[in-house]
């Protein structure tokens, strides 16, 4: 029976972290049987313009602010590892931290995308994926190709209870009281949301080096 830490893994431009972020983290800690979470603030999205993207240390920061007091770490970790896909990142983690067992962590929203993701089936069988619901993706999140192929590993939350049965590929779908809160939405309503927020020493909750701050 494998005893090493449970850790939750979700990842995302953060731009900014929102109590949304924070919401569906703990749920999914507690759904899943999860030991922590933690947040990878993405250096650069691949799927995401550059445009309207904040410096790394404000969505750091403001991932930070949204995580305290609570069982989240917030990592620039892809940084230093020097990875921009996913898949990347998850096989050096894995080197890094082999006594650990991941599960990835999802909105329904990136669901809907995840066949564009580098090496998509790579992920699966990597790690179980646990796929949050989000008002308004969960019908065409269903209908992406991805889906199809995930569909046949689907398991329920509670298989997750026994530490001994934790496999890949897995597919859990997490339901709970949907959340609409959305970076968008806070950009929108505060454009210069970052100019708040890089200020101040930022240390990496995982590889507990200095995150440098840039001016916005």
């Amino acid at each position: 029976m494998h005893t090493g830490p449970r850790i939750g893994l979700l990842g995302g431009s953060f731009n900014p972290a929102h109590g949304g972020h924070r919401r569906i983290s703990l749920f999914a800690r507690a759904a899943l049987g999860l030991d922590e979470v933690w947040w990878l603030v993405s250096p650069g999205n691949p799927l995401k313009p550059a445009a309207g993207m904040a410096p790394l240390a404000a969505r750091f920061a403001s991932a930070r602010a949204q995580a305290r007091r609570a069982p989240i770490r917030v990592t620039a970790i892809e940084r230093e590892l020097g990875t921009r896909f996913t898949v990347d990142t998850l096989r050096a983690l894995g080197r890094r931290r082999p006594d650990v067992r991941f599960v990835w962590l999802m909105g329904a929203d990136n669901l809907l995308q995840f066949s564009r993701w580098k090496d998509w089936r790579g992920i699966a069988r990597r790690m179980p994926i646990a796929v949050i619901a989000r008002p308004g993706y969960d019908a065409a999140a269903i209908a992406n190709p991805a889906m199809a192929w995930l569909g046949r590993y689907r398991k329920s939350a509670a298989s997750f209870a026994n530490r001994a049965g934790w496999s890949a590929p897995a597919l859990v779908i997490l339901r709970f009281d949907p959340d609409s809160r959305s970076a968008t939405a806070l950009r929108s309503a505060d454009p210069r949301w970052a100019s708040r927020c890089a200020a101040g020493h930022l240390r990496d909750g995982v590889t507990h080096r200095s995150i440098p701050v840039e001016i916005v």
